[in-house]
């Protein structure tokens, strides 16, 4: 497993991947994860990667254009939340019944908010654009402060 740290305006990220990216992680909250013993540290595997982030933080991105190892990882239920989180465009936000009804399933609004607590890459797989019915902040592995950053940063620089 290679990794690196990534000083963001949202705190110190940890990205992790073998053949791609596999997880990006905060640095609080109930992502919080830390380095194997056994990985490998270092930037090389990760420059467009980094390059991204860069220019998502300084507002020249809009979108994210890498290859994500997300088809290894969760349930069938969960990859299809994560495809549809790549849908919603920069500066917006939709409710969890709105994410489930474009998913095909609009009860399933308490399912897709747990889909989008497992996601394993936050910020290019944009959870955080995901918010309660009434405009409320909820649940973030980052914690409400990073979701907030997150779309202040969006709605600063759409």
């Amino acid at each position: 497993m290679h990794y690196c740290y990534y000083e963001s305006p949202v705190g110190q990220l940890l990205l992790t991947g073998r053949d791609r990216l596999e997880t990006l992680n905060f640095p609080l909250g109930k992502t919080r994860r830390e380095p194997e013993a056994d990985w490998t540290e270092g930037t090389a595997f990760f420059l467009k990667v980094l390059n991204q982030l860069d220019g998502y933080f300084d507002g020249s991105l809009r979108q994210f254009h890498l290859d994500l190892d997300l088809k290894t990882q969760g349930t069938p239920f969960q990859k299809k939340v994560w495809q549809e989180l790549q849908n919603i465009p920069y500066g917006q936000t939709i409710s969890y019944g709105e994410l489930a009804a474009r998913i095909g399933n609009p009860s399933a609004f308490r399912a897709v908010g747990m889909a989008n607590g497992k996601n394993p890459i936050s910020i290019i797989v944009p959870c955080h654009r995901v918010i309660g019915k009434n405009g409320s902040l909820t649940g973030f592995g980052g914690g409400i402060d990073v979701k907030k950053q997150l779309l202040c940063l969006e709605q600063k620089n759409g």
